[in-house]
């Protein structure tokens, strides 16, 4: 290189150091710690250029940051590299790549790989591993026999994705094996954008963990794009964010999941988190018999709450349906119906949420009290 060349990217390189950083905002998930736990947003199972993604490993950490995640595990498949022509590396290689920016940014990155098969057992994820050039295996059994051997949380992915099965979402011998085993320890409940009714059925009969992941493999912005749709994440109810708090609350099955403005999971968890959101503003509305008094209830949830009415109230009455929008306090109607409530220090109102789904698939079953005298 002459001098005046040298002389000009020098300059060049200077003047684009001198430039101003572009800030970038993170989208806080507002979404209560519940129970004494931490809670946790996490994605565990996204793609990059590694097998069959369309962007770099530090790409997902920087998606997942912005998104708002605390927890991310990138599961490159094993056994599917369609760019294999143009970056030749081991399967550990994208991890390795997204890991130091991970750290720096305050991303929890687990190590994990996708055990890619035809159905059945079909897509496992294997996070929690050590080598995932270890779990290059002909046999899948043995592929997951390495993962648990690697200490492996494995767990069955899109279980209802009809590439693989077409007519009807079954549970097959193999899966049995692997849960007898021990090695099946979850179920992707939801992937991408399809929930599936049977993962949900299995993860309550079979006692599996469960999941709600992005399987993302473009860019997150054009799968889910900002202010159209939130990406789906798992909320895992963990002790703190360190990978063995993680690992142990997915293996207690402390998670529930998601998506689409709604929250599925276990009772114990989706009750503390609707308690923990809402707050009745009003005190002591002193609502008497033919009186019309005025309740607000404040939302300070990223979930827009879905009320029904499943029994009517004692004394008065209240509104069949109400939306608790996000980040808003609604403002509702009592109106006494008989002498006694004026007697009543705390009135009772018996909802259920429609976006608050039980393992056993039903809407939660809700109370709020609203001080009276």
């Amino acid at each position: 290189m002459n001098l005046s060349k040298f002389v000009f990217a020098f300059l060049l390189v200077c003047f684009i150091a001198s430039l101003p950083s572009v800030a970038q905002n993170r989208r806080e998930v507002a979404i209560p710690d519940i129970l004494g736990y931490q809670t946790l947003k996490c994605d565990f199972h996204m793609h990059t250029v590694f097998s069959d993604g369309d962007v770099w490993p530090t790409v997902r950490v920087q998606e997942a940051w912005l998104d708002g995640l605390d927890v991310i595990a990138i599961t490159d498949h094993i056994e599917y590299l369609p760019h294999s022509q143009d970056i030749e590396a081991d399967h550990n290689r994208s991890f390795e790549i997204a890991k130091p920016l991970a750290d720096q940014m305050g991303v929890l990155l687990i190590r994990g790989t996708e055990i890619t098969r035809k159905m059945p057992p079909g897509h496992l994820n294997a996070i929690f591993i050590k080598n995932a050039n270890l779990i290059e295996r002909e046999d899948w059994w043995e592929a997951c026999v390495e993962a648990q051997e690697q200490g492996a949380f494995v767990f069955w992915n899109h279980p209802g994705w009809k590439a693989q099965q077409p007519e009807k979402t079954l549970w097959w011998s193999e899966h049995t094996r692997l849960l007898n085993a021990g090695i099946l320890k979850g179920i992707e409940v939801f992937n991408y954008d399809e929930y599936y009714t049977e993962a949900l059925k299995w993860a309550d009969e079979k006692k599996l963990t469960m999941l709600a992941n992005s399987d993302v493999h473009s860019p997150i912005g054009m799968t889910y794009p900002v202010g159209q749709k939130t990406r789906p994440m798992t909320l895992v109810f963990a002790v703190d964010k360190t990978e063995e708090a993680v690992k142990a609350a997915l293996l207690d099955q402390r998670t529930a999941v998601y998506f689409n403005n709604t929250i599925m999971g276990d009772r114990r968890f989706l009750t503390p988190i609707f308690i923990n959101s809402i707050k009745v503003m009003s005190q002591k509305i002193g609502l008497k018999n033919q009186d019309i008094s005025r309740l607000q209830i404040h939302n300070s949830s990223d979930v827009p709450f879905l009320l029904k009415q499943r029994q009517p109230s004692v004394g008065f009455s209240c509104p069949d349906d109400i939306l608790l929008e996000p980040h808003r306090t609604v403002t509702i109607e009592l109106t006494g119906t008989s002498d006694e409530v004026a007697q009543m220090s705390v009135l009772k109102m018996f909802y259920e949420v429609t976006n608050l789904i039980t393992k056993k698939g039903e809407n939660l079953p809700v109370n709020i009290d609203v001080p009276n005298r």
